[in-house]
């Protein structure tokens, strides 16, 4: 990719607008590394003549400023569509899988489907449309940022109700990734129903 491209966000939906394709989505997930909860995707169509530059890679940014920027998408009335699956579905699928069908399951969400996807990471969503897979596209795509932001703050959300189910585990605090307290406490008084029984250490303390 020239290097006028890599640091443009909105270069790569701008080129394909050019080559005739009108709705140009970003799809991204969060939560791939966490022991516990779902992994949730987002897919987002953004207003082609939106402030692009806001929308970053949602890990460089503080939760408050990710909460700030759904409210802004919602403003600009983008397209946005939501894919979860639990962690039962995660051991059923592997991780991987899991998460190219939360993403899926996103652009099937969307309220009108686009006529070209931008993934990111290494592999394409399992779904007929055109597309393209972006190694870090989260920073090279404003649509894909944006995607990452909303999916960063759904699943933030949905382990803070956790939370209150489950608040032995502290689920507030780390969003079940695996930080040495959330190790601790899995050792002490073993798993919860959300917890992923084939990631390491829940795997390790079933077998016991």
């Amino acid at each position: 990719m020239p290097a006028s491209l890599a640091c443009d966000t909105f270069a790569i939906e701008r080129s394909l607008v050019i080559q005739g394709y009108t709705t140009v989505a970003g799809t991204d997930e969060a939560g791939r590394g966490p022991l516990a909860g779902p992994v949730v995707a987002a897919c987002v169509i953004l207003p082609p003549n939106c402030q692009y530059q806001q929308f970053q890679d949602s890990k460089k940014i503080s939760a408050k400023t990710r909460t700030e920027l759904v409210q802004r998408l919602v403003e600009l009335e983008a397209k946005i569509g939501v894919g979860i699956v639990s962690a039962a579905e995660i051991d059923r699928l592997n991780i991987l899988q899991a998460s190219l069908l939360a993403m899926r399951m996103a652009v099937e969400n969307l309220p009108i489907l686009p006529d070209f996807l931008l993934v990111d990471g290494k592999f394409t969503v399992p779904i007929s449309l055109p597309q393209e897979a972006y190694v870090k596209g989260d920073s090279r795509s404003a649509s894909i940022s944006a995607a990452s932001i909303v999916a960063k703050v759904t699943r933030d959300a949905i382990m803070e109700k956790y939370h209150l189910e489950y608040p032995q585990y502290n689920f507030a605090r780390h969003k079940g990734y695996p930080t040495a307290e959330h190790r601790r406490v899995i050792r002490e008084i073993g798993p919860c129903p959300i917890h992923r029984q084939s990631f390491k250490p829940v795997r390790d303390w079933l077998k016991k």
